[in-house]
């Protein structure tokens, strides 16, 4: 059942990723860092392996079990030293530091889905995601790439066109139209029709973000966006029939412009969101311009879905040298957002 508590008042679901990665060690270093964290953030997930990163990164702290399907609150009673825990046992044993495994990967998306469903029956205020291995995704026979396409089914929000990954960050805002595909393959997957829903997705995320009516700046697909033709025709076959429908609904949005230069006019100001068209076209100008500061955002979904915007560092994990600083950034970012949509 749905819970009565104000937005705010209900607590926020932490996932800390696959076990074999920095996941447990970041959020063990976040919650240990910050005292009003922790009494609003449950980490979902596995009791051992977070038991473990406390013993490792934050020792002075300790779980303590809390069912967020009777009390959508965490306990009054709540020790300045402990970190609250949905519980979802699934590991008999530590997996290896760096390594892909079934039951890593297993564990991590019992947690997505734990997690998910407590957001999506109202006892939380969304989740917060730390990083997940698709490797390890896949050994354990999941069939989804990502935490995206996993919560995009899970809320019933199958069709590409319902849902997006956006990042969002002080300077620059990004949406992508395609997600976790072949190059080759998001090109062909690139129809009027798609192009048309992740505007309106963008339309809305803007505005969820502050702007009443967001001005949407279009990536071209191919080089100088196409150059009138010359360097492709996927501008004007693609994207400009998307965009005169959106601005028949109302949208604001540009013609489609070169790739090269519009990260770098958004981010002094000239537009308040950027769609890009693929997957690295919209995220090597948003971690250029700094991990730490940016939040990866699932639009589209009946709740709030926000994440670090890094991989799993297999290569240092159980080394203690992750750094904590995105993840700080993200849950705080989450938690402002919340309180901000809950004033009246």
């Amino acid at each position: 059942m749905a819970s009565d508590r104000p937005l705010a008042d209900r607590p926020l679901a932490l996932t800390p990723g696959d076990p074999a990665g920095i996941g447990l060690e970041i959020v063990a270093k976040t919650l240990a860092h910050d005292a009003i964290l922790r009494g609003r953030v449950v980490v979902v997930g596995d009791p051992l392996p977070m038991r473990d990163a406390l013993t490792r990164y934050a020792s002075q702290f300790r779980l303590r079990n809390v069912d967020l399907r009777a009390s959508d609150a965490l306990p009054d009673d709540l020790h300045e030293h402990e970190i609250a825990i949905h519980p979802v046992p699934c590991l008999s044993a530590l997996p290896e530091p760096g390594k892909v495994s079934a039951d890593a990967g297993r564990a991590a998306y019992k947690a997505i889905v734990a997690a998910a469903t407590l957001s999506m029956d109202g006892h939380t205020c969304g989740m917060a995601t730390a990083p997940i291995s698709k490797l390890a995704l896949r050994a354990a026979g999941v069939s989804e790439p990502g935490h995206t396409e996993i919560l995009a089914r899970i809320a019933g929000r199958s069709g590409d066109d319902q849902f997006a990954m956006m990042f969002a960050s002080e300077r620059l805002q990004v949406v992508l139209a395609t997600i976790h595909l072949p190059l080759s393959k998001a090109l062909t997957t690139l129809t009027p029709e798609l192009v048309l829903a992740k505007l309106q997705l963008t339309h809305d995320a803007g505005r969820w973000l502050g702007k009443a009516s967001p001005l949407i700046a279009v990536a071209g697909i191919n080089p100088h966006a196409g150059e009138a033709g010359m360097l492709g025709d996927d501008e004007a076959r693609v994207l400009l029939p998307a965009i005169a429908q959106a601005r028949a609904l109302g949208l604001r949005v540009t013609d489609p412009l070169p790739p090269d230069t519009v990260f770098m006019r958004a981010r002094t100001g000239e537009f308040d969101v950027v769609l890009a068209m693929y997957h690295d076209q919209g995220l090597i100008p948003v971690k250029l311009l700094g991990l730490d500061a940016a939040v990866n955002v699932t639009i589209g979904l009946p709740f709030l879905r926000s994440s670090v915007d890094h991989g799993t560092a297999f290569d240092i994990a159980g080394r203690g040298v992750a750094s904590e600083a995105n993840l700080l950034h993200v849950l705080r970012w989450h938690l402002a957002r919340i309180d901000a949509a809950s004033q009246p």
